[in-house]
């Protein structure tokens, strides 16, 4: 983790935005016409996916993905100009919002300006042609580190995006380019703007095994935080993914939290989300709509920072192809209100300072949130996420009492320890720490206590 990274940041509400599928003319006009909705939700940074220009050798479908870039320095026309950009981030910084665009420094489009120009910056063959090393990803070609100039240009080109205004990049692939290149980039861009927000797409850990078994660059999340301020959980997505469609126990999930807890710094920040343009909408993936509402409820309570993916207030099944025209079905927002809450439940004190504990799994996921100063700081907060579907009676560790849900404005009432398990989720604020704290583990099943997360 970046040394500066603030707490704080815990409390940040994303919104990925893929500007070809977002609005009728897939155009930075559309999304600008859009701003102060997605700003009433309570977001706080709007992320664009590529923005530049998409290579036309090797494309894949009609249009290309947006991860092949033909010039890091350009505007896509697709989408508009550089002007029309710098209106969006104009209007975007009036209303409030930050705004992050995505750096993709693997690799290029073949028929980027790069290689015409500097052959020498890319991955080659045996007969000097330029190649990936991802097969799969046949429509794009490898830049090859270290080297100076190469790391120079692409420095370059963060300076020059921050000078235009831009808040924030969102790293492709931030694993396997070289750590040394990110934390470099990292201080030149400071001196434009400090505030400058850093994020990892951090790569699942089989994909990290595979490239450091064939002696390519490979780098742990552990090292990659030396440079971001915050990073993907892929590490421990396929165990939530299956943990969400009944193939593992909830609590494998909860374990893997608390091995998060362990190995990073103490500011550790994961982004946390149940969709993204890369994985299935969680209307797709969850068993029910109650469920796919209780894991995205948890992820927001859970420690971390959130991601919302366009479309998902509308309740959106269908995940856009990054490589025609296929626009997002809107409907009517019918979930923007219950995200809504969500967003603004991350700005509270407890979840953007303070300490996080599971407490149960059975029958619902049961966490809590305190302040690191005890009675009489900030309010504490339990959540309870019926990620099972479950009916009937739950445990939590409060004292038996009237509570008021913060999702619903309802009476909780507390008696011998126990609530009804609520049909998607409940949030109750309370005053006064609980001890002994335990966390949901294995240890748990031992009678052995193990430490809060902070």
């Amino acid at each position: 983790m970046a040394v500066d990274t603030p707490l704080s940041y815990r409390g940040l509400v994303l919104y990925e935005i893929y500007v070809r599928s977002h609005g009728p003319n897939g155009t930075f006009a559309d999304v600008e016409e859009d701003l102060e909705r997605i700003r009433s939700m309570g977001v706080d940074i709007i992320w664009f996916m590529p923005i530049h220009p998409i290579g036309v050798k090797s494309r894949k479908g009609l249009l290309g993905s947006p991860y092949a870039i033909s010039n890091y320095r350009e505007i896509n026309p697709e989408y508009g100009t550089k002007d029309d950009f710098a209106r969006l981030i104009e209007k975007a910084h009036a209303l409030g919002l930050r705004v992050m665009i995505d750096v993709v420094y693997n690799h290029t489009s073949p028929d980027s300006v790069l290689v015409l120009e500097h052959p020498d910056w890319y991955n080659q063959n045996i007969e000097g042609m330029p190649i990936t090393t991802v097969p799969a990803w046949s429509d794009i070609i490898d830049l090859k580190y270290p080297n100076p100039e190469l790391e120079e240009y692409l420095i370059e080109s963060l300076v020059a995006w921050s000078q235009f205004g831009v808040d924030g990049f969102r790293c492709d692939v931030a694993s396997i380019v070289p750590v040394d290149f990110w934390m470099r980039a990292r201080q030149r861009v400071a001196a434009v703007n400090p505030a400058t927000i850093w994020l990892a797409e951090s790569t699942h850990a089989g994909f990290i095994a595979s490239r450091r078994d064939a002696n390519l660059n490979a780098y742990s999340d552990c090292e990659v935080f030396q440079a971001f301020d915050m990073e993907y959980d892929y590490e421990i997505w396929p165990i939530w993914q299956a943990a969400v469609t009944s193939q593992v126990p909830v609590t494998r999930y909860l374990e893997m939290l608390r091995m998060q807890n362990c190995m990073y710094p103490a500011n550790y920040i994961k982004m946390r989300c149940s969709e993204n343009h890369d994985q299935a909408r969680i209307m797709n993936l969850a068993p029910s709509p109650e469920q796919a509402m209780a894991w995205t409820a948890f992820q927001a309570f859970n420690k971390g920072s959130l991601l919302f993916y366009a479309g998902q207030e509308s309740s959106a099944r269908h995940t856009p192809s990054l490589f025609y025209t296929d626009r997002i079905e809107w409907g009517g927002y019918e979930l923007q209100p219950f995200l809504s809450k969500l967003a603004h439940l991350k700005k509270e004190p407890a979840i953007q300072n303070g300490v996080f504990t599971i407490t149960g799994a059975d029958p619902a996921i049961v966490a809590t949130w305190e302040s690191r100063g005890g009675i009489g700081s900030v309010p504490c907060l339990l959540g309870i996420f019926n990620v099972n579907h479950a009916s009937g009676l739950v445990n939590i560790p409060l004292p038996d009492s009237d509570y008021t849900d913060l999702f619903t404005g309802e009476q909780v009432s507390v008696q011998y320890g126990q609530v009804e398990v609520p049909e998607i989720c409940a949030v109750l604020r309370y005053s006064e720490p609980i001890n002994p704290r335990w966390f949901y583990s294995l240890l748990l099943d031992l009678n052995i206590p193990s430490d809060s997360q902070g």
